[in-house]
């Protein structure tokens, strides 16, 4: 396979793939490495990983990074509830309880809950997105090493359990705090651009096939010019698709002050951005 060749594979998906992107693809298959995706919000690093999967038909496992995210929700817990049913049953069956026997009999599959991490590397191939690692912290990204170096995990009650075959991994990052080297060194990275215009263009009208060419150039146009504005969150292109969709739920097919005005919550969301965007409308649209 071709990078040439995954593009084509993800354009039949929806996902319109620069040449840049597609090679990183490329690489993080063909090479078994994560794949470190940066950016701003809304240029397509969590889409990528839904494409990749359907694209080449393989279960998505996503893990949603949080502040104060653990071990116990991004890898495996025990059933507490479980083991404690089956102590009782276990001393309402033998009276007296042999502790060592009863200890081993705790900790085995049957009451290991499996996390998003912990799947992936048991259902591989598949593809595992842990979205958004800017917003963990410091200690959860060091717990991830062993994971993405050598696609295993060590449970202290089991031992080992490693992947027969690697993971896609995609790791996203809007930037909002740096990730440490030590993570990004295991991966390959890549930065995620908006795309230019015609790519916008193609991806709202292939996304929306009820779109004519003039109201997705229009959209697309407008929305470049709202990134070039200093607001609180430009527009990505979910956006753009959101206001393209607006669009055509009110039976328009041109973009124009009125429209534009009674729509810009599809594409806007802070007040202050609304405000600055409306006193500006007509150049925008100009």
């Amino acid at each position: 396979m071709t990078p040439e060749e995954v593009a084509d594979k993800l354009s039949v998906v929806g996902y319109l793939a620069d040449d840049g992107v597609a090679t990183a693809a490329f690489l993080t298959m063909s090479m078994g490495r994560p794949l470190f995706c940066e950016g701003e919000p809304g240029t397509g690093k969590t889409s990528l990983a839904v494409a990749l999967s359907q694209a080449f038909d393989l279960p998505l496992i996503r893990l949603q990074c949080h502040e104060g995210i653990d071990a116990a929700q991004a890898l495996y817990e025990w059933d507490f509830p479980r083991q404690l049913l089956h102590l009782r049953a276990l001393e309402a069956a033998n009276g007296a309880l042999d502790v060592e026997t009863a200890e081993q009999s705790l900790y085995t599959e049957r009451f290991l809950l499996a996390r998003p991490l912990l799947r992936a590397l048991r259902e591989a191939p598949c593809v595992l997105l842990i979205d958004e690692i800017d917003r963990a912290d410091d200690e959860f990204e060091a717990f991830l090493l062993q994971l993405l170096d050598e696609n295993a995990v060590t449970i202290p009650e089991l031992g080992e359990i490693r992947a027969h075959r690697p993971p896609i991994v995609v790791l996203t990052s809007n930037r909002t705090r740096e990730v440490h080297d030590a993570l990004k060194r295991r991966c390959l990275y890549h930065w995620l651009d908006h795309p230019d215009l015609a790519r916008e263009v193609a991806i709202l009208r292939g996304r929306l096939p009820g779109v004519g060419e003039r109201l997705a150039t229009q959209v697309a146009v407008a929305v470049r010019r709202l990134r070039e504005l200093e607001l609180l969150k430009p527009p990505g292109v979910a956006e753009s698709l959101d206001w393209t969709q607006a669009l055509l739920a009110l039976g328009r097919d041109e973009l124009d002050a009125e429209s534009a005005a009674r729509t810009l919550g599809a594409v806007l969301k802070y007040s202050e951005d609304l405000d600055r965007v409306r006193a500006k409308l007509d150049t925008l649209l100009a």
